[in-house]
């Protein structure tokens, strides 16, 4: 059945199975919503589906004093989760990720929608998964799972981060958990792209990612990442440096030794190739096909 609130213009649809997971998903879209609301509510996890057509109205809803969808004080919502779309008129959906993240005991964030080029930004608000439409019930199904880990009481409370390195590449339903690495920043736990990154140096225990947008120091040695990312493209040249193949653009030979030239950008950057990793790189330089070669 569905329960009117009064002033909010909100849908509040309870299934037989209420014990589940309380789902508030928002779109501008009356078709997109439909669709998010039919594939929540075909899902067993899910107990309740509340749907807003904005995000000025989901924030009226999560804030409001509604006894059934209320647990806690003022800014404790009852909602396990946000299933929203990006692009909306007015407040967008990360400007509504960036006001839940703030509340005391915050929803699990989810993004449904068509723009895959904000899914960086989304995880770095604190997103746990980001689906590109159309959606599918077997992708839904695998935020759902995300969601019931976050909100596990008993789970802790790192589990939004660890949930984050499990979640699978967003793109394709690609299944690689290796597609992101995450970094932390200033006690912000931040999720860089595997695809961002140019090369990687060794720093003692830890490795340093330089990406396009700058570098990153990660507490992982470079011999895990090697094996991570080989399958990737990734190759080490070196005792201290890990490139990415594809952005090769030279392997030159002095008197000093050997050396390769990555493309960054508008820039050319070299680093040393040692003399053991010398033959593989050039058996993989020969058998991949890189951009501007041949």
């Amino acid at each position: 059945m569905s329960i009117g609130t009064a002033g909010y213009g909100v849908a509040v649809s309870i299934q037989e199975h209420t014990s589940g997971l309380v789902v508030l998903a928002v779109d501008d879209e009356s078709a997109g919503l439909d669709e998010m609301k039919h594939l929540l509510e075909s899902n067993p996890r899910v107990g309740r589906v509340v749907t807003a057509s904005d995000a000025p109205e989901a924030l009226r809803l999560l804030r409001s004093d509604d006894a059934r969808l209320r647990s806690g004080g003022a800014d404790e919502a009852a909602v396990d989760a946000v299933f929203a779309d990006v692009a909306m008129p007015g407040l967008s959906g990360m400007e509504l990720a960036r006001v839940v993240v703030a509340f005391k005991n915050p929803p699990a964030l989810v993004f449904i929608t068509g723009h895959e080029e904000n899914a960086l930004e989304a995880f770095e608000l604190g997103a746990i998964d980001y689906i590109m439409k159309p959606a599918n019930p077997e992708r839904v199904d695998r935020a759902l799972r995300f969601v019931e880990r976050v909100t596990d009481p008993s789970a802790g409370s790192d589990r939004q981060v660890e949930s984050g390195r499990e979640r699978r590449a967003i793109e394709g339903g690609e299944t690689d958990p290796h597609a992101f690495i995450t970094v932390e920043l200033g006690g912000t736990t931040k999720l860089i792209p595997r695809k961002s990154v140019l090369w990687v140096e060794a720093q003692g225990d830890y490795a340093r990612l330089h990406t396009t947008e700058g570098s990153h120091l990660v507490r992982m040695p470079l011999a895990q990442l090697e094996e991570q990312w080989a399958e990737a493209g990734f190759v080490r040249i070196h005792r201290s440096y890990l490139v990415a193949l594809g952005l090769v653009s030279e392997l030159r030979t002095s008197s000093s030794g050997h050396s390769v030239l990555l493309r960054t950008g508008g820039e050319l950057r070299e680093l040393p190739v040692s003399r053991r990793h010398t033959r593989e790189l050039k058996d993989r330089l020969v058998h991949t096909p890189r951009p501007g070669w041949g």
